[in-house]
Parts: structure tokens; sequence; C-alpha cells
């Protein structure tokens, strides 16, 4: 993925979870309505914004994603194959490195405006879609993003985001795979930790 393109993924992922103003309703689509309202309190809360309490703002963004992201499932799909052969505490620190990368993509429209119509959703057994389209405020652009969910007991969590038909997970998994395979599963960690390093400093 190109510079450019990352750049509109991640911040239209940001956009679409922070700023929703749901018009369509539904199961997975009134899951997605808690989550997104109790993220927009937190961003909103000035207190959050002081000095040194950036760290706190993140753990409770991080929190609330928690309960609407399955983070092993996409984690294990963006890493596929090479997911079978890893450790249960490979598989562990590897789903909380993934899990940055989506944290790291809210944080980055922390300071853009946007509306979100959510415009249907479809399931097929345990597995759900809920479509939306993002405006942009300034540019008027409207982008479609698709959330791709899994029904766990009675609740429905995201296991990917697709924007403009390019899925978040296979475009990771790509990239995962390519580093794996021109390096090693090691190195690919090492990266990873050092990705997650630089995010938390500058955050």
């Amino acid at each position: 993925m190109d510079r450019h393109r990352g750049w509109l993924f991640a911040l239209v992922t940001s956009i679409a979870l922070f700023f929703g103003q749901p018009a369509f309703a539904g199961a997975p689509t009134d899951q997605l309505r808690p989550a997104i309202d109790r993220v927009v309190a937190i961003l909103e809360d000035p207190a959050l914004e002081a000095e040194g309490r950036a760290a706190e703002r993140r753990q409770a963004v991080r929190a609330v994603a928690e309960r609407l992201f399955d983070a092993g499932e996409t984690a294990s799909r963006a890493l596929g194959r090479h997911w079978r052969v890893r450790t249960d505490a490979e598989r562990r620190e590897f789903v909380d490195l993934y899990r940055s990368l989506f944290e790291h993509a809210y944080l980055g429209g922390i300071d853009l405006a946007g509306r979100v119509h959510y415009t249907g959703e479809s399931i097929d057994d345990d597995a759900a879609v809920v479509r939306t389209s993002v405006v942009f405020s300034k540019t008027g652009a409207e982008v479609p993003v698709d959330y791709r969910m899994l029904r766990l007991d009675d609740r429905w969590l995201v296991f990917d985001v697709v924007v403009e038909g390019m899925s978040l997970v296979a475009n990771y998994g790509s990239q995962f795979d390519q580093i794996i395979e021109e390096t090693s599963y090691q190195e690919l960690v090492r990266r990873l930790r050092q990705t997650k390093a630089v995010m938390e400093e500058s955050s």
C-alpha cells in the first residue's frame, strides 16, 4: 500500500469510529453504537486532554476498542498461515502488538471531523457486514467503509474494516507475510515492537 492510501485508510477508519451518527438500525449495527458514543465522550473530555494524561486517554480508548473488536480473530487472520506455528506466548504478544496498530489508527483522526451514514447490514448466520459511508466535512468526499463482524455468544465483534474495497486484515497480512518470508517472524515482531514504542512515545 502506498503512502497516500495508507494514510487514507487509517484516517477513514479513525473517523468512522470517532464521529458516527447512526441512521440505520440492526443487531450488528446496534452493537457499534455504544462503543462509538463512548469513544466520542472520551475524546471530548477536556480533562483527558490535559498534559500528562495521554496514557490514561489512550487506555480509555483501548478499553472501548477491546469490547468492539475481536483482537484475537483479527490478529490471527492478519498473520494467516504463520499463526498456526506460533506458541501461545507468541500469539499473546502478537495480538497485543497488532491491537496497537488499530489504536494508532483511531487516534490518527482525532482532530478531524466527518459524518458517518449507516447504510445497511447483511447477516449470514454468525457473520455480518455493516455498511457505512463516511463524508469528509472539508472536501465533501464520500468513502464507503464496511465493518466485518462475527457473533460471539450474544455479541457482535468487528474483525476487519474494509475501506473502498481495501481490507485492513488483508493489507496488513500481505505486509506481514512479505516480511516473514524475506526475513523472519522474529524480525516482524521486532519491527512491531519498535512501531508500538514510537506510537506510545508520540501520543
